[in-house]
């Protein structure tokens, strides 16, 4: 089975519920519970691999603070593997308050702390050496490794000979292409949802968007719709197919619920399946992990997902 290295973002995240309404200045508002949870693209993924039965390698960094204590833990607790995880003692770890209403849709603040200074010559090259498949996740929100660095990281996993995904976060500097076009060529599998897309490629379609990316160089284009489900355009191939996501009643939470999706794609990855199947499987991935509160709580093992994905096809 196929090693994956997770590089990018760690946060802590403390998730309030449920907000009905923000309170005004000086008042307060009662909630139900205030809860610490980790987070970020990259370790989700790690994580979530783990749980489905993959090995997998945190790479990126947190601070010398109780945050990063708590992140380095829940890393350690899921036996993922942290050699490639720096602490720094200039910056403190990420952050971000999650305000989930009563439908478990949320709100953001956050602190980029460590992510924003972690940078391409912070990464231990023995580590990638020992995985197959590279996940960069996170992009956009990286200061230092957006851009020119992760186009250099991109392309010396090529070299190495190693299979490489890339998935992004909300661009708040509204940079978009300008930061990731010349990575491109570098990305056997872009993995963005569909509103990042749309602002990336500057187009409105799954089949105009992954156009775009197809022209730029990335060799497989995979498109998370949402409800919709997901899109995947494969190499060679003049039109893509999207594939329909799983139902969940009454979601409880939808953090981590795209970045699930990438780790259930990596994860049938892993074991060699089709890229048809990979699509599933995230799918199904993704559908587990908005019944539970936090970003990999409700992550099932690779057999309980598989057993999910097949009794849904008898129906």
């Amino acid at each position: 089975m196929k090693k994956v290295a997770c590089v990018g973002i760690l946060v802590a995240d403390v998730i309030v519920e449920p907000v009905a309404n923000y309170p005004e200045k000086g008042v307060l508002e009662i909630v139900n519970s205030i809860t610490m949870h980790n987070g970020g693209n990259a370790m989700t993924a790690a994580i979530n691999l783990r749980k489905l039965g993959v090995e997998s390698s945190m790479v990126g960094m947190v601070g010398n603070d109780m945050f990063g204590i708590f992140l380095k833990n829940k890393l350690q607790e899921a036996c993922v593997d942290i050699k490639g995880l720096k602490t720094s003692t200039n910056a403190q770890t990420s952050a971000s308050v999650l305000m989930l209403d009563e439908k478990g849709e949320r709100s953001f603040f956050h602190c980029r702390g460590t992510n924003a200074v972690f940078c391409e010559k912070d990464i231990d090259y023995s580590v990638i050496e020992e995985c197959d498949a590279v996940f960069v996740t996170g992009t956009f929100l990286m200061d230092k490794f957006d851009g020119k660095e992760t186009m250099v990281f991109l392309q010396k996993c090529k070299q190495m000979g190693k299979t490489t995904f890339l998935d992004v976060c909300w661009d708040a500097t509204g940079r978009w292409g300008e930061l990731l076009d010349m990575s491109m060529p570098y990305i056997d599998y872009l993995m963005p949802s569909i509103d990042e897309a749309v602002c990336i490629a500057q187009k409105d379609t799954p089949e105009e968007i992954a156009d775009v990316f197809v022209s730029k160089g990335a060799k497989n284009v995979i498109i998370k719709l949402g409800s919709k489900g997901s899109y995947l355009r494969k190499e060679g191939e003049k039109k893509g197919r999207i594939f329909p996501p799983y139902y969940v009643e009454n979601p409880v939470d939808t953090t981590g619920a795209g970045d699930s999706f990438c780790s259930g794609f990596l994860a049938a990855f892993a074991r060699e399946l089709s890229p048809e199947d990979c699509t599933v499987f995230g799918n199904a991935t993704g559908s587990h992990c908005v019944t539970a509160k936090g970003a990999t709580t409700g992550i099932k093992t690779y057999e309980e997902t598989l057993e999910f994905i097949n009794s849904r096809k008898e129906k």
